[in-house]
């Protein structure tokens, strides 16, 4: 009887210890795993800090813009900047900035876009209001800006900026949506002409859907007319 028990035992034995050496080697194989740091934690264990982040960027940008700016990206998701009309030498160092299609800044700026292509019916010339900018900017966030002029909706041109989010670089997130906005239109209203100059210049669909833009426009127009009929809306 001691006999079978010893020889089972040693079955056993030569059955077990094979699968136990085989997964102590698979678990030595694997590399450790790096202990995170609280801060590491934060950021990829918590869904809520990017709502909590935007929430806090919306925030500041309806206390730095005005009622009627906020209002707009509140209900239409972007924000109308009038251009506030360079000066002859301005014009001249957003001209050196460069261009595509042969579009000068200049010619932009003026509010006067370069020749329409061969075969293209030129558009009816419209009589300009006296208190109507000669262009105006829709800033998007995490898109290009885009110039265009306000009487005859022509599409101008497209400007491509960025602002990193220097507080969070190691992880390497981008800007909120609304800090993003706040960011174009603080650079549009505090120095128009170094923007122009430092963004890279494109023709109008590059980046942004023609389509799509005309189709805000037209969606900022009706935005406009029932504001101005609203019994709250303020005098122009």
């Amino acid at each position: 009887m001691l006999l079978v028990l010893l020889t089972l035992a040693l079955l056993v034995a030569a059955l077990v210890v094979p699968a136990l050496v085989a997964t102590a080697r698979r678990r030595s194989r694997r590399p450790r795993s790096r202990r995170r740091r609280p801060s590491e934690l934060v950021a990829f264990g918590d869904p809520g800090r990017e709502r909590r982040a935007e929430q806090r960027a919306r925030e500041l940008l309806r206390s730095c813009v005005n009622d009627e700016e906020w209002e707009m990206y509140r209900d239409l998701g972007f924000v109308r900047v009038f251009g506030r009309g360079l000066r002859r030498g301005e014009v001249e160092g957003a001209r050196r900035g460069g261009a595509e299609g042969g579009q000068t800044g200049a010619a932009l700026l003026r509010g006067r876009p370069s020749d329409p292509p061969s075969g293209a019916a030129p558009s009816p010339p419209e009589e300009p209001l006296a208190d109507t900018p000669r262009y105006a900017y829709l800033v998007y966030p995490h898109k290009p800006i885009l110039a265009y002029e306000p009487q005859s909706r022509r599409l101008l041109s497209e400007y491509c900026v960025e602002f990193p989010d220097l507080s969070d670089a190691v992880t390497g997130s981008r800007l909120p949506d609304s800090d993003d906005v706040l960011a174009k239109w603080m650079a549009l209203t505090g120095d128009e002409a170094r923007l122009l100059r430092d963004a890279n210049m494109h023709l109008p669909g590059r980046q942004l859907d023609p389509g799509r833009v005309r189709r805000d426009l037209w969606r900022l127009q009706e935005w406009e007319r029932r504001r101005r009929r609203s019994p709250n809306a303020p005098p122009r």
